[in-house]
């Protein structure tokens, strides 16, 4: 997704996402961020794979300085176009590539017959060699050689350098070996080897490798350019939930309007079946809403009245009614996408060192070529060894799957973590997962619902059901977490309640049935004159001793039952915690609530290392002592007390159920409650990483091993060519494996 240029400090700088047209290869890519970080004050960022180029720039200095800057190094660039635009030019080029590499194709294969079997070579096959090789080296080519050319304008060499260089000089040297040399000859025929060949240089004609590697390189272009088209599929997919329409109630008419159109504070009627428009609170109505998109989850989560909603979920059965709170680019889903699309818009140091290698790759190598035809002419070869070599050293070397290593493993592996609700801020958080050895765990809202639940009822000369309906008829006038816990726990109708008061810190009073009753502390059943025996506070003590918090109730001057309410462990946290051990890290539980709720919570889902009663600024005094320990910390949390800590830690992970100040000091956000998800998304971005490695150790390994047989003539420029353009096959094949990530 392209943003428009926004505001990031406002009397400073201003960033932008440019659309950039024209890069082939990583060295490419390089050479624009160069010349753009030459401009006072610009910080840019280009990335080949996604061809765009992220600009940092300050205040007075207007994008078209920075479109200028770009066409002087020879490339295009343009502000940012919707994403459907973005989409519709990139099916324009794969179409022109195909079209270029199937005539390529059909042209080829009978020139490479030819030179390939002596006993096809019938009277003046040489010419028709020419006559088909002809379109192919010059029109198939042409990208490569205009692009060659352009660099040349502008002092800079690229890959096209080296394969325009390649083709030019195999079809030049035949055409000059057919009209000045021997190989014109009616009856001529020479036969076909995978090495360079010995033997009079104007006897021998190269068509079919000027043929052939621009098949090959064709051939890997146009699957590099549909690789990384799948490569940003998630991207997309993100961005296709948007509902495009919405119903409005306006003055009691139900309008139709575009999501655009929607504003805040409005009434959109939602239908079974259909989009919500936009993120809010459900007004009326009660439905099932299918939120997989968000947190991965296949079961719709069941809302009604007073629930929020999230732009983009499904309405899968009753009719809702929702009152909008964030539209437009302020939604969830907008929010997830600019969040991804930064994620594969940054650079790993692993791609900083590989960008670097490549700028200075290229000219190297065809220095290299040079000193390869000089080196065969003075061992006393012929010039037909000699350009032979040198044009296989100029096509193995492109460096293409080194450019290609990093951002496609990144787009694949950001785009991934989307489906699945986990949201990589950027590359440099990769680097974090692989050392992180610790990961420290909020308790409330985190490893807990952080809701408070009625958990345990004991009952003391009088029936339990009696206990806790008559509790939850006095609790349900009140707001207080505790009060709303003790209504809810009982499910059945609820008596009324006369002459209710409140107490201030201590509890409620009321009458229900004609009979007085007391619900809360000790304190207050004594100064209403209600008697706690050694029964009741034998069962505080229990309580307490649990990590619960106890609520007394009594009537007819006696305390009758207690009340036990605790903010429950959630079901799955006990699995997350294995799961995160599993990975190689120690879990430690952080929390504000008193040492023996937070023992309890720990024992339950086995964490062994608990620090309790901290404030905000003593969690993250916390993770800055485990740092000093020599630990490599990760922080989860969900809460606007936990923001310093995250921002802290060497890998900060929301959950997305939380607060927004809690995501915006993240590394990592997981779109829904669920801690499982942080054992996922440390394994995804591991595994992201590997990837990476992986591809740049084989992109390296490649060209290191291949140039040296080029340079001994031990490789024909053809199967370079075929070499070269597999190289890149491998390394987007292996990106795209992680797409089957589970």
């Amino acid at each position: 997704m392209s943003s428009s240029a926004h505001t990031t400090d406002v009397a400073a700088t201003h960033e932008v996402d440019l659309a950039v047209t024209g890069m082939t290869c990583a060295s490419c890519a390089h050479r624009i961020e160069r010349k753009l970080n030459k401009l006072d004050g610009v910080q840019a960022s280009v990335n080949y794979a996604t061809e765009k180029a992220h600009v940092v720039f300050p205040t007075g200095l207007g994008t078209d300085v920075l479109l200028e800057t770009v066409a002087q190094a020879g490339y295009a660039a343009e502000l940012p176009r919707p994403q459907a635009d973005d989409d519709a030019v990139t099916d324009r080029e794969v179409a022109a590539l195909r079209l270029r590499l199937l005539v390529a194709a059909a042209l080829s294969v009978p020139v490479i017959a030819l030179a390939m079997v002596p006993a096809l070579q019938l009277t003046g096959w040489q010419w028709w060699s020419l006559a088909l090789a002809t379109p192919v080296a010059t029109w198939a080519a042409w990208p490569f050689h205009r692009a060659a050319v352009t660099n040349l304008r502008h002092g800079a060499v690229s890959m096209d350098t080296l394969v325009s260089m390649g083709v030019t000089a195999a079809y030049a040297w035949s055409v000059v070996a057919l009209t000045v040399g021997d190989a014109g000859h009616l009856g001529m025929t020479h036969g076909f080897s995978w090495t360079a060949e010995r033997g009079d240089g104007l006897s021998m004609i190269y068509l079919e490798v000027a043929a052939g590697v621009t098949t090959f390189l064709l051939a890997g272009r146009y699957a590099e350019k549909r690789a990384k088209r799948r490569a940003g599929a998630a991207l997309r997919a993100l961005l296709a939930l948007s509902a495009a329409e919405a119903t409005v109630l306006r003055e009691g008419q139900e309008v139709r309007v575009t999501a655009e159109d929607l504003g805040l504070d409005e009434l959109v009627v939602v239908r079974p079946g259909e989009r919500i428009a936009a993120d809010g609170i459900v007004e009326s109505g009660a439905s099932a809403v299918d939120a997989s998109m968000l947190t991965g989850e296949p079961v719709p989560v069941d809302v009604g009245p007073g629930d929020e909603v999230t732009g983009g979920c499904v309405n899968t059965s009753g009719r809702l009614v929702v009152r909008t709170t964030r539209v437009g680019s302020d939604t969830a889903l907008a929010q997830m996408a600019r969040l991804v699309e930064e994620a594969q818009q940054g650079k790993a140091e692993v791609q900083r060192l590989a960008d670097r290698v490549s700028s200075v790759f290229v000219p190297v190598v065809v220095g290299l070529a040079l000193l390869t035809v000089l080196g065969w002419l003075v061992a006393g070869e012929g010039w037909t060894v000699a350009l032979s070599a040198a044009v296989s050293v100029l096509v193995i070397a492109c460096p293409c799957a080194l450019g290609l290593a990093t951002p496609t493993a990144l787009m694949v592996g950001t785009g991934r973590g989307a489906q699945l609700g986990i949201l990589i801020r950027g590359p440099e958080v990769l680097e974090q997962t692989r050392r992180v050895d610790t990961v420290v765990l909020d308790k409330t809202g985190t490893v807990t619902t952080g809701r408070m639940s009625l958990v345990d009822v004991v009952a003391i000369d009088a029936d339990e059901q009696d206990v806790r309906r008559r509790a939850a008829a006095l609790e349900s006038a009140s707001e207080h977490p505790i009060a709303r816990a003790v209504a809810e726990g009982w499910p059945g109708q609820r008596p009324e309640v006369t002459g209710f008061a409140n107490h201030e810190g201590l509890g409620v009073t009321g009458e229900v049935e004609g009979t007085r009753v007391v619900v809360g502390k000790a304190a207050l059943l004594e100064r209403e004159g209600v008697g706690v025996g050694e029964e009741v506070a034998a069962a505080l003590a229990t309580a307490r001793g649990a990590g619960g918090t106890p609520v007394l109730v009594g009537w007819d001057g006696r305390a009758r039952g207690v009340l036990v309410v605790a903010d429950t462990v959630k079901e799955t946290s006990g699995e997350a915690v294995a799961l995160l051990r599993g990975l190689g890290l120690e879990p430690v539980l952080l929390t504000g609530d008193h040492e023996q709720a937070a023992r309890t919570v720990a024992a339950e889902v086995g964490i062994d290392r608990v620090v309790a009663d901290v404030l905000p600024a003593d969690k993250l005094a916390e993770v800055r002592r485990l740092q000093a320990e020599g630990r490599v910390v990760a922080m989860v949390g969900d809460g606007v007390n936990d923001a310093a800590a995250l921002a802290a830690a060497d890998l900060g992970i929301a959950l997305g159920t939380g607060t927004d100040v809690a995501m915006e000091a993240s590394d990592l956000t997981l779109v829904s409650g669920d801690l499982r998800v942080a054992a996922t998304a440390v394994r995804l971005s591991r595994r992201t990483l590997a990837t990476i490695r992986a591809n740049l150790f084989w992109a390296f390994a490649y060209n290191v091993a291949a140039l040296p047989v080029a340079v001994a003539g031990l490789l024909s420029p053809m199967l370079a060519g075929a070499a070269m353009a597999a190289s890149s096959l491998v390394v987007v094949g292996n990106s795209l494996r992680l797409r089957a990530f589970r």
